[in-house]
């Protein structure tokens, strides 16, 4: 099968210990990202490895460093590695002769007059030797393609650790962003409570029906029902983050109990070009290593098709008594050379190559799919991250002007300016546009980690 060449020097990379071979072009890559906005697309920084420490926030550095360390997720991964290395050992042995040897003793035994007695012994030992070139490279082939396999399973483990950062930070955002909408509602639970016992003193005054006091009570205790459903959340978000660090339930209780808000993203960040994405992502690297893999593994197929050369040979030693084992005389040897290669086999070796063809066009197509699911990926975060910021932008002046208004209500209402009716609109009115601002702020955070990890970030050591 032939490839055209592919431009990416990440891929020229990859293929650096195969020269000879040539992987498929993906289409152009673009110089630029279509949605960068005001993000500087030089080189990237190098915190882009460890991206969590910009969010400036030592909970969530912590809370990473530990699932780095203690997730099962990652030792499985690293294991992996192990056994990728001890396969790619074992076949790069089938290019060395193998040596085994062997020895043994026998008796023979005569019956005279129910007496048994011993008539004979008879001693062996010997060498076996043997050895197959390689003449065709299918060794050298299998050699390669555990080589790539041996990649893959190491990016792999880039893969899972930038993935588990990931999920760590968007987990820890989510039990922060509970945790303030608990905060807002107890402080507008708070405020409600006055206002219901101004209600209620008007009631008992005589300057209110029972009607504007129901509803004010009707108000608080609504907003009281939604405490459980927040605390259920937190809980459960500490819970995950156990889960994700390895821990059992509770025990990151203690990192996670001080009081801290939603973290932020640096102002800026460095989002380099195409070319550094496609450079740096694990899933990438992976699908390119799949690509050599599977293209070696063809090679090796087509191997089949040729000749292939033995040689064998034994060395062996036989003698009636142990002294005289070494003796040249009781010394034999062989030595066998064979060529073998295939006449018939109903298209067998055809058939094999034509399936490992197949498996070929499969990865070559894998690798263009995850291509552009990069360039796909990095667009939408940057969309997310501009529209998001657009968005808190507004939130945050209409919440300003929302707090001003429910307080200036409040002040009116206990002044009898105005009826309940306004004082409970202004306060619903509130407490929606924090918990969206609240809810904003926390997706701002989600899309720059989503930007992160679509950059390739968060797994360099």
């Amino acid at each position: 099968m032939k490839f055209a060449v592919l431009g990416h020097a990440f891929i020229l990379l990859l293929a650096g210990c195969m020269p000879s071979y040539q992987l498929p072009t993906t289409g152009p890559i673009p110089v630029s990202w279509k949605n960068a906005g005001n993000f500087p697309t030089a080189e990237p920084d190098l915190d882009l490895r460890r991206w969590w420490q910009s969010f400036g926030d030592p909970t969530l550095t912590r809370l990473i460093r530990t699932g780095l360390e203690t997730s099962p997720d990652v030792a499985s991964a690293t294991a992996r590695i192990e056994e990728a290395r001890a396969n790619r050992r074992a076949t790069a042995a089938a290019l060395y002769p193998s040596l085994s040897g062997s020895a043994s003793t026998s008796a023979s035994f005569t019956d005279r007059d129910g007496s048994p007695r011993t008539s004979g012994h008879s001693y062996s030992g010997g060498l076996g030797a043997s050895w197959e070139a390689d003449l065709y490279g299918r060794t050298r082939s299998n050699i390669v393609a555990a080589s790539a396999s041996l990649g893959i399973a190491e990016e792999n483990l880039n893969s899972v650790r930038a993935s588990l950062a990931a999920q760590i930070a968007v987990a820890y955002t989510s039990l922060r962003a509970n945790q303030s909408r608990l905060d807002v509602l107890e402080r507008n639970i708070a405020l409600q409570t006055e206002t219901y016992q101004f209600a209620e003193w008007r009631l008992q005054a005589g300057e209110a029906d029972a009607f504007e006091a129901g509803q004010a009570e009707t108000s608080l205790t609504q907003s009281k029902a939604a405490i459980p459903a927040l605390q259920q959340a937190i809980a459960q978000g500490r819970n995950l983050l156990a889960l994700l660090c390895g821990r059992e339930p509770g025990g990151l209780d203690a990192i996670l109990a001080g009081a801290s808000g939603i973290p932020d993203p640096a102002s800026r960040l460095a989002i380099g070009i195409p070319a550094d994405t496609l450079r740096q992502r694990p899933d990438l690297r992976i699908a390119g290593y799949s690509l050599l893999a599977s293209v070696a593994q063809n090679r090796a197929a087509e191997a089949e098709r040729f000749p292939s050369l033995s040689l064998s040979g034994s060395l062996g030693l036989n003698s009636l008594s142990s002294g005289k084992l070494f003796n040249p005389e009781a010394v034999s040897g062989s030595i066998v050379a064979g060529l073998a290669g295939p006449i018939f086999d109903a298209g067998r070796i055809s058939a094999g190559i034509d399936a490992s063809n197949a498996r070929t066009e499969q990865a070559v197509q894998a690798y263009r799919s995850t291509v552009l699911l990069a360039l796909s990926e990095v667009e939408d975060a940057l969309i997310a991250c501009s529209r998001i910021a657009e968005r808190l932008v507004s939130l945050e002046k209409a919440t300003r002007l929302a707090r001003e208004t429910d307080r200036l209500a409040r002040q009116q209402y206990e002044a009898g300016e105005i009826d309940f009716l306004s004082v409970l609109d202004s306060q619903r009115t509130l407490l929606g546009l924090e918990d969206s601002l609240i809810s904003n702020h926390a997706d701002r955070t989600t899309a720059y980690i989503r930007l992160y990890q679509a950059l390739g970030g968060g797994w360099s050591r």
